[in-house]
């Protein structure tokens, strides 16, 4: 009995000092077991994501810390497992963002029902309905928006218009091109103009949209095609050879009544003397900035002036 007590008094020192020599011996099995998940890169036993607005979930697998080297059905019983959790909580959606070194883990997501739904360089974008009756998700936007800025020198009367290089129609028309991701209409007005004639420009209004849809050009989707009033800040023309054939100021009178033209930019010229001879007023939308409810960033609104009482 009296050996037992001392044995048991001496526990403490002898499991001690085992760990002062054998320290990896005496880790726990918890521990262990969390250090060879770590080391053999498991994933996450259900994954987490950013729920938006509207009840939906959006989820970044690299940002969750799915490893590259998962299999897909190891993904495949966690994104179940999720799925399961997200029903539960009464989400109506899932995005699935999948980068393409995870690319093996789009089978097991469209094995439960996940379809794509955009890619963008190095990832794609996964999404499944979770909601009552038909999928209400948005569609991928599908418009490419490209931008004219007609340029008009108010005190002669004149217009800078270009001949594309690689047209079979040697149309004259408003300088201009796609707009960047990002980039406001005026900006890309601007832009381009400059890029093709070497005249500076300032935005100054909305003229004109053209609607078109299943765009040969545009990968059979739809376009917009914007045109800007934008006033010259130079007049000098330094064209680029590689997009523009010819480069020059033209009156409007002579623009709005050749046949070398296309049908909108002439009745984009019309519109433009009528500015000249009644007031800019009477044509322009211009833009306002304004703040957006929802997210806080700002917006920008193209709309007729109201007129002052």
């Amino acid at each position: 009995m009296a050996a037992s007590l001392l044995l048991y008094k001496l526990l403490p020192v002898f499991r001690a000092e085992l760990r002062r020599k054998c320290p990896y011996r005496a880790i726990s099995s918890t521990t262990a077991v969390s250090h060879l998940h770590r080391e053999e890169g498991a994933a996450p036993a259900v994954l987490t994501g950013k729920v938006d607005r509207f009840g939906g979930v959006t989820v970044d697998l690299a940002a969750v810390g799915v490893p590259e080297d998962i299999s897909e059905s190891s993904f495949s019983a966690v994104l179940k497992e999720s799925l399961a959790r997200w029903k539960e909580e009464g989400k109506v959606a899932v995005w699935l963002r999948v980068p393409m070194a995870l690319s093996r883990c789009a089978a097991s997501a469209a094995a439960q029902g996940f379809t794509f739904h955009h890619a963008q360089d190095h990832h794609a974008v996964l999404a499944l309905w979770l909601g009552e009756g038909h999928s209400r998700l948005p569609r991928y936007a599908t418009h490419q928006v490209g931008v004219a800025g007609a340029v008009v020198d108010e005190s002669n009367g004149k217009v800078l218009v270009v001949q594309d290089r690689n047209k079979s129609l040697n149309a004259w028309k408003f300088p201009g091109g796609l707009s960047d991701p990002g980039e406001n209409i005026g900006a890309t007005a601007v832009r381009e103009v400059f890029e093709e004639t070497g005249v500076r420009s300032e935005f100054r209004s909305l003229l004109s949209i053209r609607q078109q849809h299943q765009h040969p050009g545009a990968f059979g989707m739809s376009d917009m095609y914007i045109i800007c009033r934008l006033s010259p800040l130079s007049y000098r023309i330094d064209f680029c050879p590689h997009e523009c054939l010819r480069c020059e100021w033209l009156d409007l009178n002579d623009l709005a009544r050749t046949a070398r033209t296309t049908p909108i930019t002439s009745r984009v010229a019309k519109l433009l003397l009528h500015g000249l001879e009644h007031g800019f007023q009477h044509i322009d939308l211009t833009m306002e900035e304004l703040p957006s409810v929802y997210s806080g960033m700002f917006y920008q609104l193209y709309h007729r002036q109201i007129p002052q009482s």
